[in-house]
């Protein structure tokens, strides 16, 4: 007897992704008619029938891979480079395996129940963005790798879990930061972070303070400031960085938009060009370049980082069980100099 050819030579045939091969054959979701004729065809040509698909598509699927997102009231979350760029990458690996988006929010006051939305069938995968060191975050997490289902959390690390996770070396890139203000003879650097339920926000303090010390200077305490990474927070924190303006040369941002509200900030309050501190932010957004003078920044691989995710949960799911060990990525990121740095 000949034997039945696999979902992987099919796909190799007809010249498109297993994932794809699987939403021909079942059925899910859009799909271009040209594609479902190769497949069909590549799976008739090698013998590869319906019956033979029977063990591995046991499951009913929704054809949906799932972003959970952070809710937070009046904020333009689809316009912050973070978001957008993250959410290019995931898309785009997505379309690619013929999977659809499905957008779901977190309650500003609660947790989500991961687990319940695979239970209830709305998605196949999911992908975390926004997680928070809080218990009940915690918790769910647990359950949902308790469970088996394929997820990947984006951009934070839970210290003692085996979450799987995509991140980028934000000790790193804050230790290059912060070293390049040094070179530039800058050695009073305050430190405009994020809140600290974020371990990115932990992880740029600790490359913030490594280079502080490598330099043989002393962290001061009076010099750490704590935004939210939105403008508006950097803007807040102006009046409370002009108000220490004479014991400071230089200000470190955890990420663009609170580097540009700052600069806005002091311009508001009266401090002049010739007064402003070096200012540098972190994300390398397209702002970064628009900004007077143009903003040195951290670049991160942000789109990168989101068809990483996206490719381990769509591959996880598709092989039917989460993988023992998980998986850790970590991306490097880059220093760019621009004019706000430079004496």
């Amino acid at each position: 007897m000949i034997p039945i050819a696999s979902r992987k030579e099919v796909a190799e045939l007809a010249g498109v992704s297993e994932a794809t091969v699987s939403r021909v054959l079942n059925d899910v979701g859009p799909l271009k008619e040209e594609t479902k004729q190769r497949v069909l065809e590549a799976a008739h040509k090698l013998g590869y029938t319906p019956s033979s698909l029977a063990r591995s598509f046991a499951r009913k699927r929704s054809g949906n891979l799932g972003v959970v997102m952070p809710y937070l009231p009046k904020a333009r979350l689809f316009s912050a480079y973070y978001f957008s760029e993250i959410l290019s990458g995931i898309g785009n690996k997505a379309r690619d395996e013929g999977y659809d988006l499905l957008m779901l929010f977190r309650n500003s006051d609660g947790t989500m129940d991961y687990s319940g939305l695979f239970r209830m069938r709305k998605v196949d995968a999911c992908i975390v963005l926004g997680a928070k060191e809080e218990q009940g975050e915690l918790e769910a997490l647990r359950r949902l790798k308790k469970e088996g289902y394929p997820f990947c959390l984006i951009n934070q690390h839970f210290e003692g879990e085996d979450f799987p996770e995509v991140d980028a070396d934000h000790v790193q890139g804050s230790r290059l930061a912060v070293q390049h203000l040094l070179q530039q003879g800058f050695t009073r650097i305050a430190f405009l972070n994020g809140p600290h339920v974020y371990s990115n926000s932990r992880d740029r303090m600790a490359g913030y303070s490594s280079a502080i010390r490598e330099a043989g200077l002393s962290v001061d305490p009076s010099l750490l400031f704590e935004g939210n990474f939105s403008r508006r927070s950097g803007v807040q924190a102006a009046s409370e960085i002009a108000a220490v303006l004479g014991e400071i040369d230089a200000v470190f941002a955890a990420n663009d938009r609170m580097a540009i509200g700052l600069q806005q900030g002091l311009y508001e309050l009266g401090i002049t060009r010739e007064r402003m501190p070096a200012i540098l932010g972190y994300d390398d957004s397209d702002a970064a370049e628009l900004t007077t003078p143009a903003l040195s920044s951290v670049r991160v691989p942000f789109y990168r980082l989101g068809e990483l995710a996206a490719a381990r949960v769509l591959d996880t799911q598709e092989d039917g069980a989460a993988e023992d060990s998980p998986l850790r990525i970590k991306l490097p990121t880059e220093l760019v100099v621009r004019a706000s740095t430079l004496n």
